[in-house]
């Protein structure tokens, strides 16, 4: 069993480990548990282990510059790897193929997570500004803005001046 939990492993390892009541109604059974945040990825023989043990102790110290190492991986390895440490990371997010370059994967994730944080910014910020022009924004019009487009965010944005009411901010938006 892999063990990604933040603090180290230290629960029972196998059904005996249980409260003695219990004893006479459990089989035992062994449960190796590897924490994966401290094992040494180095012992592993088998590669894509190796790779997924390596990324996740990268991932789970918070170290993603050590993620940029100009290494090729295997595409699934990678996206186990963001599975153990619960990343949101999907396949159509990765560059095509069997093979990824870990310097470039990152490189474009980091660029994709960036623009999405300032997409957020510059959403939570219009949104800011119409409740000070407004007053209020009601929840419909707050859950159309959340899925407008950023182009059309824009242009609201440039007619912050020119909005006085929610049906001037939809005209825009449609």
């Amino acid at each position: 069993m892999f063990y990604t939990g933040d603090e180290e492993w230290n629960l029972p390892e196998t059904l005996k480990s249980i409260p003695s009541e219990m004893e006479p109604y459990i089989n035992d059974w062994r449960l190796p548990v590897i924490d994966l945040k401290t094992m040494d990825a180095r012992k592993l023989m088998n590669r894509r282990l190796r790779d997924v043990v390596e990324i996740n102790q990268s991932m789970f110290a918070g170290s993603y510059e050590g993620l940029r190492e100009n290494r090729k991986i295997e595409t699934e390895s990678f996206v186990m790897a963001a599975t153990f440490t619960r990343t949101n990371i999907r396949r159509e997010d990765l560059p095509e193929g069997d093979e990824i370059n870990m310097c470039k994967a990152m490189d474009q994730l980091f660029q994709k997570f960036e623009n999405q944080g300032i997409e957020k910014g510059k959403l939570n910020t219009l949104k800011e500004q119409l409740k000070v022009k407004l007053g209020t924004l009601s929840s419909p019009l707050e859950k159309q803005l959340t899925n407008t487009s950023l182009e059309k965010l824009n242009v609201l944005t440039l007619n912050i001046f020119n909005i006085n009411s929610e049906e001037d901010v939809l005209k825009i938006i449609h």
